[in-house]
């Protein structure tokens, strides 16, 4: 049953990320448009600190994928991450609750 809390507990810190990932890209795309200006100290803060916990995520990836137009893929490309970590620990939850026979 440990095995199965662990999970549990990654599943919900990978939605936790999958968020944080959302509105930093919403945030993002409202001051790109200027529908939101960044001289509203709360909204540079709060664009300063989702930066700081995305940008160690999406480094390595910038480096690997190509140039898009000014387009940063790199969001995309950890949110299918995610994903796919999402379904892998889903079966794994479901083969340890049904003994293995998935």
């Amino acid at each position: 049953m440990i095995a199965l809390t662990i999970i549990q507990i990654l599943q919900v810190l990978l939605d936790v990320v999958w968020w944080i990932i959302f509105v930093q890209f919403i945030l993002s795309l409202l001051i790109t448009f200027n529908v939101i200006n960044t001289s509203n100290q709360f909204v540079r803060a709060l664009y300063d600190g989702l930066e700081r916990l995305t940008e160690p995520m999406y480094r390595p990836l910038r480096r690997v994928l190509p140039s898009a137009g000014g387009l940063d893929l790199s969001p995309m490309v950890v949110l299918i991450i995610i994903a796919i970590l999402d379904i892998v620990l889903r079966n794994l939850a479901i083969s340890i609750v049904t003994g293995g026979a998935v």
